[in-house]
């Protein structure tokens, strides 16, 4: 498989295949606002390329990166083969919780989910699947919500990307109907949007 995109972040080099979301602002924001332990077990949804799976990876125990998309977890697969960590990465191709198992339990769970309202031709396409959210944006964001703080230890968080054009306000309540405590910890200005990064705790 040729891999026509090349995506370079700190020492870090990724390829990414044309059906695989290429690292933007969104990634970057959530790379550069990570922070771990060596003990932690890391689940990193909709990994795409593998990027923030990878970096999660040189600091943690393990990571499990799931993504919907059959091209990412081959792209990510081979990301994390040529940058040394695919020991530690445990991929599993489909839809959000799903591949998980009822015993799974991770300290910090990643995703950049698909946050931009989208009409429903281009939710079809693997690659429009990383980023269409459905009429309001919310489409995987609400259901992503309803299942994360089941698959958190104890003390877990979550730390999740989206757009000011998908409702950041609904985000917060969504959390606390589920019992979780959730802010904006960051927030990074873009042409026609805001990329906020939400942080959310039991």
């Amino acid at each position: 498989m040729k891999y026509p995109k090349k995506v370079y972040f700190e020492d870090l080099v990724f390829f990414v295949d044309e059906n695989v979301y290429e690292p933007a602002e969104d990634s970057f924001l959530l790379a550069e606002n990570m922070n771990f332990t060596k003990a932690d077990i890391v689940l990193d949804m909709g990994t795409g390329c593998g990027i923030l799976a990878i970096l999660a990876a040189q600091k943690t125990k393990k990571v499990m990166a799931i993504d919907i998309n059959p091209y990412a977890i081959h792209c990510a697969t081979k990301n994390a083969e040529i940058n040394c960590v695919s020991e530690k990465i445990e991929f599993r191709c489909g839809d959000l919780f799903q591949p998980t198992k009822p015993g799974d339990k991770f300290n910090v769970i990643l995703f950049n989910s698909p946050y931009l309202p989208s009409e429903p031709d281009e939710e079809k396409s693997w690659i429009g699947k990383a980023w269409a959210g459905g009429p309001n944006g919310r489409k995987v964001i609400d259901r992503f919500i309803i299942n994360a703080p089941n698959a958190l230890t104890e003390n877990g968080k979550i730390l999740l990307i989206q757009s000011s054009l998908s409702d950041v306000d609904k985000t917060l309540e969504k959390f606390c109907e589920n019992n979780m405590m959730a802010k904006v910890i960051v927030k990074v200005k873009v042409p026609f949007e805001d990329i906020v990064l939400v942080e959310a705790k039991l």
